[in-house]
């Protein structure tokens, strides 16, 4: 398995999971979305924010919304 860069383009398979990352970066919080696909894994950064709670919270949307895509969530 792979990881891939930012800059690649979606894999033309299925995607296996979706994760959020919300990691301390330079005073601010980021949030990451990380995509696992049979050929490998695409880690992509959506936003940065003021506070961790407001990153905490566009994460949870973000995995929700992407989780629909891939079929439901996946434990549940």
């Amino acid at each position: 398995m792979t990881i891939v860069a930012d800059d690649r383009e979606t894999s033309a398979d299925e995607a296996f999971s979706v994760e959020t990352v919300v990691v301390e970066e330079r005073g601010q919080w980021a949030v990451d979305i990380v995509v696992v696909f049979a050929d490998g894994i695409v880690r992509k950064r959506i936003e940065t924010y003021h506070t961790r709670n407001l990153a905490e919270i566009a994460a949870k949307l973000i995995r929700r919304a992407a989780e629909r895509d891939i079929k439901g969530p996946l434990n549940g």
